[in-house]
């Protein structure tokens, strides 16, 4: 009987030698577990916009990779800030996420006080998504075709922009400051309203993402003057990029999946293996296509490399030509 109780104790101090004397404490086997619960995607504009749509279409197939729900959850604000700002305080246990618009990274921070900028170095990227061109586009009413009619109109200009610190603010900014228009902003909170107010009369002229004019253009509603894009877009082959008429601006819109600082690289490489079986679902694919939505599906490590150099980018441009992208008169 002894005998039987010394080889009880000596199993029991080899299993807890295993365990590192805690029975409880085994990270390694707790990373392997993720996600026990679902994952939930915060989106920083409204819904039914582009960034909207992309983490919608991302989030079912990566719920049956991770098998476990992952629910977008819409906090529109300060292109995204509101949402990067609750993103910061979350738990960083990978069930808290965001799908970070690239603008809020490399063009926001021109655009606020030093201390309002949010610094996408501060957060853990899983992966980058894809990136988007800008198009200016007017209503057929104003008689626009071209850069040329524009500037020889010699009256100022009205522009409507996605909001302040955004991609459509920047292009349009360069654009216009480059050219010698005279041109006035009119900031609206997203690219449907700004759109609209192209339709409208509201406004002469919009920057906004191709996937959101493709149909209005197609339509005849609106007329494609230039792109922001580095080469013409296929859907778009008689319409010239900025720099193809004479500008220095190229201005794209990049989005990235991110989560808070400190979550751990297991959890992280597993959330990223999920999104990368949603890029290869062909129903993905072809949303790509039909927004006009070039691939950027890079390692964490290299979109950071991307969107600092872009901001460094920017700032120089903005400096340049002395622009200021506040918003204030």
């Amino acid at each position: 009987m002894r005998s039987r109780f010394l080889g009880v104790s000596i199993a029991v101090v080899f299993a807890l030698s295993a365990c590192g004397g805690n029975l409880d404490d085994n990270p390694t086997e707790a990373g392997s577990t993720f996600p026990e619960r679902a994952v939930t995607v915060l989106v920083g504009q409204d819904a039914g916009g582009s960034t909207d749509l992309i983490a919608r279409a991302l989030a079912d197939p990566a719920a049956a990779d991770l098998k476990q729900s992952v629910t977008v959850l819409n906090k529109a604000g300060a292109n995204g800030g509101l949402a990067a700002k609750e993103l910061a305080g979350a738990k960083a246990d990978g069930y808290s996420l965001m799908v970070f618009n690239g603008s809020l990274a490399y063009i926001t921070p021109l655009a606020v006080a030093p201390g309002e900028a949010v610094d996408i170095n501060n957060y853990e990227v899983v992966t980058g998504i894809s990136q988007d061109d800008y198009v200016l586009v007017a209503s057929p009413k104003t008689g626009f075709k071209t850069m040329q009619d524009i500037v020889a109109a010699k009256r100022s200009i009205k522009y409507a922009t996605t909001g302040v610190g955004t991609g459509s603010q920047l292009s349009q900014e360069l654009l216009f400051a480059q050219a010698g228009v005279d041109a006035t902003a009119v900031p609206f909170n997203g690219g449907s309203p700004a759109l609209t107010a192209v339709l409208g009369g509201q406004v002469d002229v919009a920057s906004v993402q191709l996937g959101e004019a493709q149909a209005q253009v197609k339509a005849g509603k609106v007329t494609p003057i230039v792109t922001f894009a580095s080469q013409r877009p296929t859907y778009l082959p008689d319409t010239p990029t900025a720099k193809e008429s004479g500008y220095d601006a190229l201005v794209q819109q990049s989005r990235a999946i991110v989560a808070p600082k400190g979550t751990p690289q297991d959890v992280l490489d597993r959330l990223r293996a999920a999104f990368q079986k949603s890029f290869a679902e062909q129903g993905y694919q072809d949303f790509n296509s039909q927004r006009m939505l070039t691939p950027n599906e890079v390692d964490g490590a290299t979109l950071l490399k991307q969107w600092n150099e872009s901001l460094t980018t920017y700032k120089g441009l903005v400096e340049k030509y002395k622009i200021d992208l506040s918003g204030k008169a």
